[in-house]
């Protein structure tokens, strides 16, 4: 995937560059359907039901929100994981959808 080719916030394509780096490419997918310009959905190749929905909207300058899904809906993590640096994402997406 070409990151700078999509229409996404410059913080959620550096995001991207980041996981394509640690993670290389082909690991995650990106889901299309998500039209909205400040949010992405990742998911792992091999477990679409097991996802992330990272945005910037409603966050401080360079700051990202996170909701986890799972299989079983009743255990999804919505909007408790707000305002989180860089860093954050990407050690939450770490655990989440890599080990």
């Amino acid at each position: 995937m070409n990151v700078w080719a999509i229409e996404k916030d410059i913080p959620l394509k550096l995001l991207l560059l980041e996981l394509v780096h640690r993670y290389g490419e082909n690991t995650l997918a990106l889901n299309t359907k998500e039209q909205h310009f400040q949010a992405i959905e990742l998911c792992a190749l091999n477990d679409p039901s097991l996802s992330a929905y990272i945005y910037t909207f409603g966050q401080s300058a360079e700051r990202y929100g996170i909701d986890l899904k799972y299989p079983i809906s009743a255990h999804n993590i919505v909007g408790e994981n707000e305002n989180l640096t860089l860093d954050q994402i990407i050690e939450i997406i770490s655990i989440h959808l890599f080990s």
